[in-house]
């Protein structure tokens, strides 16, 4: 019988960062403490700057950005800076924000359609929904958008597939968060929301078919764990085969009790009762019991909650509802305080900058930063603070924080930009009216597709590039050419090689032959050995279970949630035997014998 907790024994508090427990405004006394710790640790390493003591700068980072980080590290301040540090030190290699502003609009959007999606709709408490239907993923699909990407490859150690994938985590962080956060009609419009809703769908899909994702949804989980910490809630995952509640069963064992937590294994009986609880009916697709025209590959469907605040420049729309234009977005505060959203990437090789909406936030909703790192050209604004020109901001940081000026080029600004202006008959900020007029075009490499820019490259010369004086195939002092041959040991001009022997005999061994050869280009062939008919049944068998019990894993990945049966195994397996205090500390020679002697105690004890 299992023990019981005596009355009156004192009760342990389990941590739980639901939304919005963790976040901005609801943050316990130890949470406060581990922020403060990690801001302080933070601006010592230089990777982040506070806010200017009058407040016109704002700091490099908002607090629900860097909550984040110390949520996916258990307010670890250590643990959270390290990955935060190898994320700004990742976006800054990658050049995160000029490729989200010049990549190509089209190769956006084949990027999209092969990740989760957008409904244009959120969840009660506000929080966007997204949705990946898998079965309308094919192989094919995943492979034509990996070959497009390695046509402009970087130079960094990130696969240029997923710096692909980098430009949907950046949209959900710089243009569906902030417009979700910025919308009053939420509850607790104290705390930004930095998190996304899931639904995944595995219905009709094969086995194979997984099998021959894996890699591709493994990069997902890959990026958003090591990259975009904690910004998925809730995942439903309907559709699923008969047996993978039973596999779902063990496989939670390797995810985070809190990530359990939020994972939803759904059937047609239990799939919309299930999620009506968390979703309005008219913001669930109608493919899942609800009243929502949406389908996998649909630009999204703005609910009229947002619709209807914006001030639109562009009208665009898709079966009946607003929605918005192919390719990346972002916003950008102008200098009245409101929320500019501008359409930007490349279109034909040609840098896209047109504005197609706008609005103005309530001042008693919290905001999300506008960008998940550092942005050196274009940190985050207030709203009450104007956005100025790199000169600009200088001076005014100089001012604020009473550091000397250094000399460098000024920048008038014109007087024209103070007025606003009136187009079609709705007034525009500035910021807005200037997307209108003609813009100097920056450079665009004409090494990328389409001659946009893309992805960096920079061609790099191989490590050892230099060239060596080794004749080839000669007996040269040198000898590269005979290393790892029959003819290793024997020197220029048939000095044998001096071998010693067992016995400590000393024997001069030389092959005229063979002197200076270089090493054969074609080794031996061997026989390979064909596998019997029950060795090839063998490995299917063997090969079924482990896509079975991988299954769990992958459709995790799908959406960001990583766990590697094999790692987990071999953690439980390492902590098994510190956990053992008889084996640490003996001998290896006595381990053998105590643990034959235990197999035999505990079967006599079972009989």
């Amino acid at each position: 019988m299992a023990a019981t907790q005596p009355d009156g024994a004192p009760l342990q508090r389990v941590e739980s960062y639901q939304w919005p427990t963790g976040h901005v405004a609801h943050l316990s006394g130890s949470q406060q403490s581990a922020l403060q710790a990690f801001k302080t640790l933070c601006e010592q390493k230089k990777y982040y700057v506070p806010e200017s003591a009058d407040g016109r700068i704002p700091a490099t980072h908002d607090e629900e950005t860097l909550l984040r980080y110390l949520r996916a590290r258990k307010f670890i301040p250590q643990e959270a800076f390290k990955q935060f540090k190898d994320t700004e030190d990742w976006r800054k290699e990658n050049q995160l924000d000029r490729l989200y502003e010049t990549i190509d609009v089209h190769e956006y959007d084949m990027t999209r359609r092969v990740y989760p999606q957008w409904t244009g709709r959120r969840d009660k408490r506000g929080i966007p929904l997204y949705v990946y239907q898998v079965s309308q993923v094919s192989a094919k699909d995943v492979d034509a958008h990996g070959k497009e990407s390695k046509k402009s490859s970087s130079t960094s150690n990130t696969p240029p597939r997923m710096l692909r994938l980098f430009a949907l985590y950046e949209n959900l962080c710089r243009f569906v968060l902030p417009l979700c956060s910025a919308m009053p009609d939420r509850a607790h419009g104290e705390t930004p929301i930095s998190q996304s809703n899931n639904i995944v769908d595995i219905s009709k899909v094969s086995m194979a078919k997984f099998w021959s994702l894996r890699n591709h949804m493994s990069d997902a989980s890959t990026l958003a764990t090591a990259h975009y910490p904690e910004t998925l809630d809730r995942i439903f995952v309907v559709g699923a085969p008969g047996f993978f509640s039973t596999v779902w069963g063990w496989a939670k064992n390797w995810f985070d009790p809190i990530t359990v937590s939020k994972i939803f294994i759904l059937n047609d009986k239990t799939m919309l009762s299930t999620m009506e609880k968390f979703i309005d009916r008219a913001n669930i697709p109608k493919k899942y019991g609800g009243d929502l025209d949406w389908q996998f590959g649909d630009m999204p469907s703005l609910e009229e909650g947002i619709a209807s605040r914006l001030r639109w420049k562009e009208d665009i729309r898709e079966k009946g509802h607003r929605t918005l234009p192919i390719g990346p977005i972002r916003w950008a505060y102008d200098e009245h305080g409101d929320l500019v959203a501008t359409a930007i990437g490349s279109e034909n090789g040609k840098p896209r900058n047109r504005v197609i909406a706008g609005f103005h936030p309530d001042g008693q909703v919290a905001r999300l930063a506008l960008s998940p790192g550092r942005s050196e050209q274009e940190p985050q604004a207030h709203a009450l603070t104007p956005i100025q020109s790199q000169p600009q901001r200088a001076a005014l940081h100089r001012v604020a924080s009473q550091v000397p000026a250094e000399p460098g080029p000024t920048e008038p600004k014109s007087a024209a930009a103070l007025v606003p202006q009136q187009t079609n008959g709705s007034l525009l900020s500035p910021a807005a009216a200037s997307a209108n007029t003609p813009t100097p075009q920056p450079h665009v490499d004409d090494t990328s597709r389409a001659g946009t820019y893309t992805i960096p490259y920079h061609s790099q010369p191989p490590t050892n590039s230099t060239l060596d004086d080794t004749r080839q195939g000669t007996s040269h002092t040198r000898l590269e050419q005979q290393i790892g041959t029959h003819a290793e040991g024997a020197m220029a001009a048939g000095t044998p090689s001096n071998r010693t022997d067992g016995q400590g005999t000393t024997h001069a061994i030389m092959e005229p032959s063979t002197v200076g050869q270089a090493a054969k280009e074609h080794p031996v062939q061997t026989e390979d050995h064909q596998p019997t008919m029950l060795e090839q049944a063998q490995q299917y068998a063997g090969l079924a279970v482990e896509q079975a019990r991988g299954l769990p894993h992958t459709v995790m990945s799908a959406v960001g949630y990583g766990g590697n049966p094999a790692e987990e195994d071999e953690k439980v397996g390492e902590k098994v035997g510190r956990e053992d205090p008889a084996v640490v500390g003996m001998d290896k020679r006595n381990v053998e014998e105590y643990l034959r002697e235990q197999t035999r105690s505990h079967q006599a004890g079972g009989r």
